[in-house]
């Protein structure tokens, strides 16, 4: 959120979700500056483990200095959907012609600025002053759905229809996913329409990565990376089995490796199966930063004081 006013008051019934799965430019800014100082570093997934001789997921070696941990990044839908429009979010990315990608941002006043208003520009920034903070050059992935697009450009046309003004959203996004990709951000599959895996039929889980691969995918290229909605995976703790259904067809018929869900409740949590790698992520939102103003949580406490990031305008 860039104007917590705007979104801590929208009426439209958005302003509790706001408040419990968003935060603010200005938290987000200071997690960064604490992370940073705790010694954690930016690596991307495939840096833990990758597959071997025989598509067999394997450790692999990472190069840290003495004090430094490693910490997988990831930041879920930057589609920048149409009901955050004029709630005081930037509404896309896009490439400046210094080549850096930056955002679009609508203020109170209706004047159209151009800075870091979002996640991955102020990531950018943030490496760009601490080079240390990346290993490698990594930053972190993406997940996008696709029902209003990616990006910020309206580029569905199941949603949308096949317009010229659909396929010039999918060209302008397809621009920017590059430089994206070449600046150390990786993509990964949130589904099409954010659905709930565990809770709908192969049919359905089918058909929305068909729709996935094609308006989605296209832009973004490929990717062995999925992140599943709502943290709700597939098999819970249990290891993933070659015979579940829907294990099958994501890893072996769509080749996703990577499996990330959600577990707040402990610093790391990873299983190597015999082709994949899966994280439980930690959820760094509204709900998680005020659950940890009222009490003392080890968790997000071992990343950044609370108390000292948090917003004086979150309600």
């Amino acid at each position: 959120m860039v104007d917590p006013r705007r979104a801590f008051h929208a009426t439209d019934g958005s302003a509790q979700g706001y408040r419990d799965y968003m935060v603010t430019v200005r938290e987000f800014r200071a997690e960064l500056r604490q992370i940073y100082r705790r010694g954690y570093v930016l690596v991307h997934p495939e840096r833990i483990a990758r597959p071997g001789p025989g598509g067999v997921m394997r450790y692999r070696r990472i190069m840290l200095p003495p004090g430094k941990t490693p910490l997988v990044l990831s930041v879920d839908d930057v589609s920048y959907y149409e009901y955050m429009t004029g709630d005081g979010f930037a509404t896309d990315l896009f490439v400046a012609p210094d080549g850096t990608i930056e955002n679009h941002y609508v203020d109170a006043r209706g004047r159209r600025l151009v800075g870091a208003y979002d996640v991955v520009p102020i990531v950018d920034d943030f490496v760009r002053a601490h080079p240390d903070f990346s290993y490698r050059g990594d930053k972190g992935t993406i997940a996008l759905t696709g029902y209003n697009g990616v990006l910020g450009y309206r580029s569905s046309t199941y949603e949308y229809g096949d317009t010229p003004a659909t396929r010039q959203a999918r060209s302008r996004a397809t621009v920017v996913a590059t430089a994206l990709k070449a600046d150390g951000w990786h993509f990964a599959n949130h589904t099409w329409g954010h659905i709930d895996t565990t809770a709908v039929g192969m049919d359905r889980l089918r058909w929305d990565t068909r729709e996935w691969n094609a308006e989605v995918g296209r832009i973004v290229g490929p990717t062995r990376e999925f992140v599943f909605p709502f943290g709700a995976d597939i098999s819970g703790v249990t290891p993933y089995a070659d015979t579940d259904p829907e294990y099958r067809f994501l890893h072996e018929h769509e080749g996703y490796a990577y499996f990330f869900g959600v577990d707040a409740t402990r610093l790391a949590w990873q299983q190597v199966a015999a082709g994949s790698l899966r994280q439980a992520r930690i959820d760094m939102d509204g709900i998680t930063l005020e659950r940890a103003l009222h009490a003392r949580d080890p968790v997000i406490g071992a990343f950044f004081d609370p108390h000292t990031v948090v917003d004086p305008r979150r309600p």
